[in-house]
């Protein structure tokens, strides 16, 4: 991917709020803040997550990693980037995110940069302000790209919904998991995980 015409951009006053950019632009940006692409559309990140949502974060990273551990599926946390193939435009990638979690089962998706592709399992943790875009744009976006399975964590209600991409490429959202129930993926239904270890106080 040739860069070189493109000016390094160390602030984030730099660039049009109401642009539209590509990976190619995303690479040259060097400034402190964190942002994701949404179909060329640039997001800021929440400012650093609360404890209770790195609570949770580092809880299911440490089940995923046990769980993957000696397996060819790979796990990764933020900041990890995911380009997803949705909405390209001239050959370039216009989405960009960091999902709090994520599994890639897939070898060839990776590269020096992050993953390039869909990963198989992707997990969004809620935080004051995020809900939102967990709940709508993302959700598109990982459907639309073909992420196979969805889980979004609320710390507050300790709740995790799950949402399962069917044989027509739509996500089928399956019962709320709540403490009183093992929290299981549905493409790897030998992974269990016990949400009091997870939404801890």
């Amino acid at each position: 991917m040739d860069t070189s015409a493109r000016p390094i951009i160390t602030d984030l006053s730099q660039l049009d709020p109401e642009g539209r950019y590509t990976y190619a632009d995303y690479l040259m940006w060097r400034f402190k803040e964190r942002v994701e692409l949404i179909r060329g559309k640039l997001l800021r990140m929440s400012p650093a997550p609360n404890r209770m949502h790195q609570e949770v974060a580092t809880q299911l990273t440490r089940h995923f990693a046990n769980f993957f551990a000696g397996k060819t599926c790979r796990v990764y946390s933020a900041p990890f980037d995911v380009r997803l193939p949705v909405s390209r435009r001239l050959g370039q990638d216009t989405t960009v995110v960091q999902p709090d979690l994520c599994v890639i089962c897939d070898p060839a998706k990776l590269d020096e940069h992050g993953c390039a592709g869909a990963p198989d399992l992707v997990v969004e943790i809620l935080s004051p302000g995020n809900s939102s875009r967990e709940m709508g744009e993302k959700f598109r976006v990982y459907e639309e790209a073909g992420v196979r399975e969805y889980w979004i964590a609320n710390p507050e209600e300790k709740v995790v919904l799950i949402y399962v991409l069917n044989d027509k490429g739509a996500y089928i959202g399956l019962a709320p998991v709540t403490v009183d129930s093992p929290l299981r993926a549905s493409i790897f239904p030998e992974l269990a995980i016990d949400l009091r270890e997870v939404f801890v106080e």
